[in-house]
């Protein structure tokens, strides 16, 4: 991937950090539990959220302490096909701005975790950040669905831990809520979870048209980011 890629999101991040901290903080009393999980975490992360809104991948890097060693936040994302019916949003989904923002598409529909990942692989393997939504898409109805095979392939593949977040009170936000601050938004971090709690140690991983334990293994990160709510 082109080193310009890897340099535009620190840069757009940092520089829109504290006007949207402030702007979570004040129109969402933004409530921050579990940084101290983070602590002692090495570059080349993936981070594991429940997908409410489109906000959480706004609130998640917000969430992070200024300049943090782990951001920029890299993003996995849908390809731009799946925005053509997103209204004027899709001036910015899914294209130029995106990639400038750090987020790349998950090649969907070729059941191949390696071709669908292949630049979330190399973004981990330089030592970065990803966030990506298990789930795969946003909630319709505010309940955790059950999570897809890619978030475990990623940190089995890179070897990175994998750490779950729960959002809350981004679900069905509206203007006038957010406006009249009558949400509370939480974001809870949670302990990190190493490959090896995910996939045991000896033991051969199985994906095959009959088995696929990467679609198992994201249960237990599911189950992680559920316990947090």
């Amino acid at each position: 991937m082109n080193w310009f890629y890897y340099l535009s999101p620190w840069i757009l991040q940092t520089l829109i950090w504290v006007p949207t901290r402030l702007f979570f903080l004040f129109f969402g009393h933004l409530e921050i539990r579990g940084l101290e999980n983070l602590r002692d975490l090495k570059k080349g992360v993936v981070f594991a959220t429940n997908h409410a809104s489109e906000l959480d991948a706004i609130v998640v890097p917000a969430s992070l302490p200024f300049l943090s060693r782990l951001m920029p936040m890299f993003y996995t994302s849908r390809e731009r096909s799946f925005y053509k019916n997103c209204g004027w949003r899709q001036i910015f989904y899914g294209g130029l701005f995106f990639k400038l923002w750090g987020a790349h598409p998950v090649r969907i529909g070729l059941m191949n975790y390696e071709l669908s990942l292949q630049a979330h692989m190399e973004i981990v393997n330089h030592g970065n950040t990803v966030l990506i939504f298990p789930e795969g898409s946003t909630t319709k109805d505010g309940n955790l669905k059950k999570g897809k095979g890619g978030v475990t392939y990623l940190a089995y593949k890179t070897g990175a831990p994998t750490v779950p977040i729960y959002i809350r009170g981004l679900f069905k936000l509206n203007i006038k809520e957010w406006f009249f601050r009558r949400r509370r938004i939480k974001i809870t971090f949670g302990k990190p979870i190493a490959p090896a709690e995910l996939f045991p140690k000896g033991k051969p991983v199985i994906l095959d048209s009959t088995h696929d334990d990467f679609l198992d293994a994201s249960q237990i990160v599911m189950a992680k980011i559920a316990t947090l709510s």
